[in-house]
């Protein structure tokens, strides 16, 4: 049998075993203490399907109410107010807190923040619609905390009881969930795992599995698509809430033993073993924020020989005990540093697509240089063409929307709940502020539609740009940094002193400065679609194939 090379057997691999549908959103949190501003800061990137972006007021409800529970919340080929099929309902509440809605709803408008990364699990606990009764998805119970709560801990429980009583039902493929729930003063990791086909909620047991743990406040987390709970101390009710079957049910399905004398591990009882999309996120966080913390595995590329670390052989696999549940960064984090990670594309490490010798052309001096055509996001007839696997990075070409959210207690709800939001993919797109007082979200981020272009849609105009980036990837990149960076930059020198305004406004009246704060919001939304059209009206002409 001939000998096949290494880069046919990753190419074979990324067909045969490509990276599960919906394991694509990356978690970043930090408590106050561990924050440039002494902000709770949360992030997502690359959310649900459904970009579109809306605010739904708060209403009030008659006792004995219903409250729907959907199936198809993230379908973006739905009208904007559709959600879908109705499962089943839950106990209304009197009144409800207005929050903004998408596929998976991320802010209220008194500072409840929510992040969202769907994880792994252990096939035996995944299960389906059609051979279990469970009917509560992850993001009909983010929207239910949002529109009930304002406080992170009551909001953790209330999604764990959702959870136990109705059943978790995955819908982003077979995957559990990992939540990070904040609000200004603390910030709370909660992990769910289903309990597997069959279940009834006639049967009495707990439709699900969860426990949450409260980062610190000095320091920060991610989230990789994977549980990054480890030991528990269920008495530990200031930094624990666990779901009474937490360690049961692994000891059930002898995924556990009391009497080894080993500690019981949250994560290896529930999780399957680590795979690379993951662990190489852990890695770049923290060898990003906490460098020194210990000696991390070596992903820099070598400059002597750039292409061993490509091969697997020479690899190493490390053990998801060495990467913490949390850690104290070495320089306070700004909203700035999260968007900066949430724009990586592991530039510079043995992850980086563009690093592959399959991008190096003549340099007409008798060398090589590597081609303007070299992209991150090489889709998957470019990665046959050039014999690449697909390496995940934290940016996405295959984007929906995402977010970097501040929580500050000491502003007014409205002016201190700020949500960055980028569309499509955050390599690209700029970041624009929607403040939690704000009463509507421009026209432009909740027009869209998968299967129709519409250039009144914001998602279009920059996806539009994505794409046309392949003619000329390196120098398309840099045209767009060139609009874009200074449209972020003049938003973030002048923050201080909107908000000062809003504030002095607020004082005097509210909804007046909520009315001041929509308008800007609205004006930085609609600028980003304009921005766009003329982008790519730029691109085109600069970079067409007319040209030599």
């Amino acid at each position: 049998m001939k000998k096949i090379n290494s880069a046919l057997l990753l190419l074979l691999a990324s067909v045969l075993f490509p990276l599960p549908r919906g394991f694509s959103c990356t978690i970043i949190a930090a408590g106050k203490k561990a924050t440039a501003d002494g902000s709770v800061i949360i992030s997502h990137t690359d959310a649900g399907p459904d970009s579109r972006i809306y605010y739904v007021p708060g209403k009030t409800f008659r006792q004995g109410d219903l409250a729907p529970v959907y199936w198809g919340i993230q379908d973006a080929g739905r009208s904007l107010e559709d959600d879908g099929e109705v499962l089943g309902s839950i106990p209304q509440v009197r009144k409800t807190y207005g929050y903004f809605h998408s596929a998976y709803s991320h802010m209220n408008e008194v500072q409840l923040g929510i992040a969202e990364s769907t994880t792994a699990q252990r096939p035996e606990l995944v299960c389906t619609r059609e051979e279990g009764k469970q009917i509560m998805t992850i993001e009909q119970a983010m929207i239910f905390a949002l529109q009930r709560y304002d406080n992170a801990r009551e909001a953790v429980q209330f999604i764990g009881d959702l959870m136990i009583r109705y059943g978790f039902l995955p819908s982003s493929g077979d995957g559990s969930e990992t939540l990070v729930i904040a609000d200004t003063e603390e910030a709370w990791v909660f992990e769910v795992f289903g309990v597997g086909n069959g279940w009834t909620p006639e049967s009495g047991k707990p439709g699900a599995i969860w426990a949450a743990q409260r980062i610190p406040d000095e320091q920060a987390t991610m989230v990789p698509n994977w549980s990054i709970i480890k030991e528990i101390d269920a008495t530990d009710r200031e930094r624990f809430m666990v779901s009474d079957n937490y360690r049961q049910e692994a000891i059930d399905r002898g995924w556990y033993d009391p009497a080894s004398g080993k500690p019981f591990i949250w994560q290896e009882a529930y999780a399957p073993l680590p795979e690379e999309y993951a662990t190489s996120r852990f890695w770049l966080f923290y060898t990003t924020f906490m460098p020194n913390l210990r000696e991390w595995p070596n992903r820099k590329l070598d400059p002597a020989n750039p292409f061993k670390g490509m091969e697997p052989y020479f690899q190493v696999v490390e053990p998801l005990s060495i990467y913490p549940f949390a850690a104290v960064p070495e320089k306070k984090i700004s909203v700035q540093d999260v968007i900066a990670f949430q724009r990586s594309t592991f530039e510079g490490t043995i992850y980086d697509m563009t690093s592959y010798p399959e991008w190096l052309v003549p340099d007409g001096k008798g060398g090589y240089v590597k081609s303007p055509l070299a992209t991150p996001f090489p889709g998957s007839e470019m990665r046959k063409l050039i014999k690449q696997t697909y390496r995940r990075p934290v940016a996405r070409h295959r984007g929906h929307y995402g977010m970097v959210m501040q929580l500050r207690g000491e502003l007014p709800d409205a002016i201190g709940g700020v949500y960055w939001v980028y569309l499509d993919n955050p390599y690209f797109s700029p970041y624009v502020p929607i403040y939690a007082g704000n009463l509507s979200v421009a026209e432009t981020y909740n027009i869209y539609d998968p299967e129709k272009y519409d250039e009144r849609s914001a998602r279009w105009a920059i996806d539009f740009v994505d794409n046309l980036a392949n003619l000329q990837f390196r120098d398309v990149a840099a045209d767009v940094r060139a609009v874009r960076d200074p449209f972020e930059a003049e938003m973030f020198a002048t923050q201080a002193k909107l908000e000062a305004e809003a504030l002095a406004m607020y004082k005097k009246d509210p909804a007046a400065a909520r009315k001041f704060l929509t308008g800007y919001s609205d004006g930085k939304m609609n600028r980003v679609t304009e921005m766009f059209l003329e982008l790519r009206n730029q691109v085109i002409t600069k970079y067409t194939n007319n040209r030599e």
